[in-house]
């Protein structure tokens, strides 16, 4: 699903990812850990196709990305689930709206949006915000969209970053069983994360990074 060999990315001249080579095979689960500044979201980026690698090869869904044509990109980001720090819901549509939008773009039938909206919105514990715009959402309650919204197309790979960060234990626990369920099924999952007791509680491979560079994978 996942190859690095030896990718590099830079913004401006400054290096942010060095060298980094790893793989993660179709329904792996990967943890992403390190301090901040260390390049998780620049990885993020990279895999959900954000941006191109400054060096190196990158291979997703058998893909050479850096080969790949423009044209291509966005039907493979797709296929990809992304969970973003700050959410980016779009601030005139409603929760119900937001989560819906994925499978309306892919196409499917009004009444499978429906049900399938519906079900991930009530996972998430928002069955009575689906009429809320983000504005009148606390941040927990926006962070559950945003959740709800990346996995409602049931992407083939899905990036998460940070996802509990505002969220209670309660809560967090809940997404951990759906990004499980969702792994189950087959989705590759990588989650960076800060919380250590999350990790030590479901415990996976992890990848750590520091001042850019892979230092563990295991």
């Amino acid at each position: 699903m996942v190859r690095l060999d030896g990718v590099g990315l830079g913004y401006a001249g400054t290096p942010v990812l060095q060298g980094v080579s790893f793989g993660i095979a179709e329904g792996g689960f990967r943890w992403l850990l390190g301090p901040s500044g260390a390049g998780k979201t620049s990885l993020l980026r990279l895999l959900h196709l954000a941006v191109r690698p400054s060096a190196g090869r990158l291979e997703l869904m058998g893909q050479d990305i850096g080969a790949a044509r423009r044209t291509r990109l966005p039907l493979l980001r797709r296929r990809i689930g992304m969970v973003f720090q700050d959410f980016r819901l779009l601030p005139h549509l409603s929760a119900f709206d937001n989560v819906a939008l994925p499978l309306r773009l892919a196409g499917r039938p009004e009444g499978q949006v429906r049900v399938d909206t519906l079900e991930l919105l009530g996972w998430v514990g928002l069955s009575r915000k689906l009429l809320s715009r983000p504005a009148e959402m606390s941040g927990g309650e926006q962070q559950r969209v945003a959740i709800a919204r990346a996995v409602v197309a049931r992407p083939l790979l899905l990036l998460a970053d940070e996802p509990t960060g505002n969220l209670d234990e309660v809560q967090a626990g809940r997404l951990m069983q759906l990004l499980h369920e969702l792994n189950r099924l087959g989705t590759t999952v990588v989650v960076a994360t800060h919380n250590d007791t999350l990790v030590a509680r479901h415990p996976a491979h992890t990848l750590r990074l520091l001042d850019g560079h892979l230092v563990r994978d295991d």
